[in-house]
């Protein structure tokens, strides 16, 4: 069976639910999760998605800012949150279901920006986010006796060609040594694929966000990959596509991030 999984952070689900409606219509995952909810779990508009056939739902929301929501057409059970660095921010969310004869743990991550400057001594925002990629090294694509998926806004374009410019860049936030070598640790520690590089080569230049400063975000082209999904090794083989909708960020209000598709061939 083919099983589709989807990961957007969409910069506020109530504004931006119109774009979030057409591209479900048009590309039908059977799971969607969203980062960066902006709302409450009383107002995640859950009716919306129900009318489109995503009965099962699992938010976990934060008022104003932050937040994470996983939307499927299959059952989700044992729905938890993990509170990294005990900030109190709902920045992760952990569903289990069955797809193709498989049990499949989906942890849905909102990693934190880390702010503008590269020093945790002069940035407490930066050295949050160190804190916050520390523990995530203790999670494992082989733990809970079934088979994981990572997917998010992981906040970190590790790879040269995951940025417009990797020398510009070295000294800017979600591109530093400091953050890439931290997302290799907890990729290589615990057992990761990241899967739309297994389809894409590292040559190929690759970006899911584009910031709403440039004046012509299509034409500057000075984009970053920070949305990601990882999974068990065991799943890599059942991975038929990876798709990123760039065109997304070309839509009437437009998340500063695109939609990032993995799509699986299940036994």
């Amino acid at each position: 069976m083919t099983f589709k999984l989807a990961t957007w952070n969409i910069n506020s689900v109530r504004l931006r639910i119109g774009i979030v409606e057409d591209f479900l219509k048009s590309h039908e995952p059977d799971v969607l999760c969203l980062q960066e909810i902006k709302c409450q779990n009383d107002q995640f508009p859950a009716k919306e998605f129900r009318k489109l056939g995503y009965e099962h739902i699992a938010v976990h929301g934060q008022k104003g800012y932050h937040g994470v929501a996983t939307v499927s057409r299959r059952p989700l059970s044992d729905a938890e949150s993990t509170d990294y660095c005990k900030m109190g921010d709902t920045r992760h969310l952990a569903t289990t279901l069955t797809a193709g004869g498989k049990q499949l743990r989906v942890h849905n991550f909102y990693v934190p920006a880390g702010g503008d400057e590269p020093d945790p001594k002069k940035n407490p925002k930066f050295g949050h986010k160190l804190r916050f990629l520390d523990e995530m090294r203790a999670l494992s694509a082989n733990g809970s006796g079934m088979e994981n998926i990572l997917v998010g806004d992981l906040n970190i374009a590790p790879h040269e060609n995951d940025v417009w410019s990797h020398k510009q860049l070295l000294k800017v936030v979600s591109h530093t040594p400091q953050e890439t070598e931290l997302l290799d640790q907890i990729r290589d520690e615990g057992g990761w694929s990241d899967l739309v590089r297994e389809k894409i080569p590292l040559q190929e230049t690759l970006f899911t966000w584009w910031s709403y400063r440039a004046r012509d975000w299509d034409i500057s082209n000075r984009g970053r990959r920070l949305d990601h999904i990882w999974s068990a090794p065991e799943l890599t083989a059942a991975l038929s596509d990876i798709s990123i909708l760039r065109e997304a960020r070309g839509w009437e209000k437009p998340s500063d991030h695109v939609p990032v598709m993995a799509t699986f061939e299940l036994d």
